[in-house]
């Protein structure tokens, strides 16, 4: 899932976690270095009730790279387009 696809019905961003419908407040960036060159990123959202899970998750992988909140990545993206 990624920041600008998961998006509910009303345009505000939900969570990624599975079966949450929660509001979308961070953005968790990753790569899987086996598979993506090193400045991709890739993203999930989360709510402020699985930010802790859904990090260790990508953590433990050795996958996650950033946690910013949400708005603070719609504006670098934003500024980048």
């Amino acid at each position: 899932m990624n920041a600008e696809s998961n998006a509910s019905h009303a345009g505000s961003p939900i969570c990624s976690a599975k079966g949450c419908r929660a509001s979308a407040v961070w953005v968790l960036a990753w790569n899987n270095p086996k598979i993506h060159s090193p400045e991709r990123r890739k993203t999930w959202l989360a709510c402020e009730e699985h930010r802790e899970h859904l990090s260790q998750f990508l953590g433990v992988r050795g996958f996650l790279k950033d946690v910013v909140p949400f708005e603070e990545w719609e504006r670098k993206s934003a500024a980048d387009r």
